[in-house]
């Protein structure tokens, strides 16, 4: 069966989606697709990570440099 809603995503990655989330609103981005943009990378899948849909952790790092922060410092908090 196909996972179909939010309450069926794990919490560990709704909680990375929102993460993910707050710094491009914090860096002042109002749309994802501009940030995803501004910094090369497909708006397709970084609209997935901000939705907590599956993606690929090269994606992942690609945003975190986007940002400047290192996936140590990115995964503080998240449990």
């Amino acid at each position: 069966m196909e996972k179909s809603s939010k309450q069926q995503v794990d919490k560990r990655i709704l909680k990375i989606a929102e993460k993910l989330k707050k710094m491009r609103k914090d860096k002042g981005y109002k749309s994802y697709d501009v940030f995803a943009w501004d910094n090369e990378i497909s708006r397709i899948s970084y609209w997935r990570m901000e939705t907590g849909v599956n993606f690929r952790f090269e994606t992942l790092l690609k945003v975190l440099d986007a940002h400047k922060i290192s996936l140590e410092d990115f995964f503080k908090g998240i449990k």
